[in-house]
């Protein structure tokens, strides 16, 4: 990751060809100003809570982790026949205190998961944007490890494995390793996480 040294209230971040901008010091105002000036750039996603605006522009490996990422979830409820809503990167809102389009996001049996890939700073702001919207589970993947964070009285706590029931017998050791495997090769990785979890 590399950081512009700038004195004003703008940084900018770059990591894996992702290029994150951020502006503090925002209202709300300016930042539906701003999203509406990025309503037909594709691929742009854009963020807000408690006075700061993001602006991320994914990277080629970005776009490669959450596609992956969001194939093997969907082949695991596929395989055990559990019905999902596949929600992309739509943009999920409270008027005046949050906004934030996730990499992948889905609605299963009544509860909400959002994914996001991070090659930038790890900013507690991306969690706050969601407890702020009632997201049920957010999973992160940095670093090579994929972290999962359930909302619990309020706040979000990192936990072992995913508290949402359709994903609870997913290991997440393994789920990081068929991520790291997906980059080659979707199919052994989907295989692998399949054969593992069928004796759960």
């Amino acid at each position: 990751m590399t950081v512009a040294k700038n004195p004003s209230p703008i940084r900018v971040e770059t990591g894996q060809g992702d290029i994150r901008t951020i502006q503090w010091g925002r209202t709300w105002e300016q930042f539906k100003h701003l999203q509406k000036g990025f309503e037909n750039t594709r691929g742009v996603r854009l963020f807000y809570y408690n006075g700061t605006i993001e602006i991320l522009m994914p990277g080629e490996a970005h776009q490669l982790f959450k596609s992956i990422i969001g194939f093997l979830v969907e082949t695991f409820l596929f395989n055990r026949e559990i019905e999902f809503k596949p929600t992309g990167s739509m943009t999920q809102e409270k008027e005046g205190i949050a906004s934030t389009e996730a990499d992948e996001s889905y609605e299963i049996e009544g509860f909400k998961l959002s994914i996001e890939v991070n090659f930038t700073s790890s900013d507690v702001s991306k969690l706050k944007r969601y407890q702020a919207l009632d997201v049920h589970e957010v999973w992160i993947w940095e670093d090579g490890v994929l972290a999962v964070y359930h909302l619990q009285s309020g706040e979000y706590k990192k936990v072992d494995r995913s508290l949402i029931p359709a994903l609870s017998a997913i290991d997440l050791k393994l789920m990081s390793e068929c991520i790291l495997i997906g980059e080659t090769s979707r199919i052994k990785a989907a295989k692998k996480l399949l054969e593992s979890s069928r004796s759960l």
